[in-house]
Parts: structure tokens; C-alpha cells; sequence
């Protein structure tokens, strides 16, 4: 999926989480939504597009809510 489309998908929901008036309650919802709907591959094209370019297409609140819960969205590695 092309990074343009996984950014603005994040933005998305991270707008409609930042109306929480609970902070962390908003940066926990976005990256478990993240968690639960997105598939492994789009969790690490994120995060690598994050390390690679440091989330300049992201929304303040989603860039953080994705740093500050990077364990959470990290897809199990598998062992061979």
C-alpha cells in the first residue's frame, strides 16, 4: 500500500480519537485501533516509513500516539 494512503488513514483515525479530552486515553485508542484493523504489513510500512522519514505526513497526535505505543503495533516477529 502506497505510504500516502497509510498516513492519511492514520490521520484519520487519529482526528477522530483527539476529540478525547483524556490525552493518553487518545494516543492508547489510536494505536490500538491500529492494532486491532490493520494488517501486520501496514503496522511495519508505518513504523518504517516513521524511522526512515520521521512521520512528516503525520498528524502531531498520530506520530505520537504510533512512538509512544511503538510495542504495541510492532507485529510479532516469527521464528523459523
Amino acid at each position: 500500500m502506497e505510504i500516502e494512503q497509510l498516513c492519511k488513514m492514520a490521520n484519520q483515525i487519529a482526528s477522530y480519537y483527539a476529540s478525547e479530552p483524556n490525552r493518553e486515553e487518545a494516543l492508547t485508542s489510536i494505536a490500538t485501533h491500529l492494532r486491532r484493523f490493520w494488517d501486520p504489513r501496514m503496522r511495519r510500512q508505518l513504523l518504517a516509513f516513521i524511522d526512515e522519514s520521521g512521520g512528516h505526513e503525520l498528524s502531531p497526535i498520530a506520530l505520537e500516539a504510533i512512538i509512544s505505543h511503538r510495542a504495541l503495533l510492532e507485529p510479532p516477529t516469527t521464528k523459523v
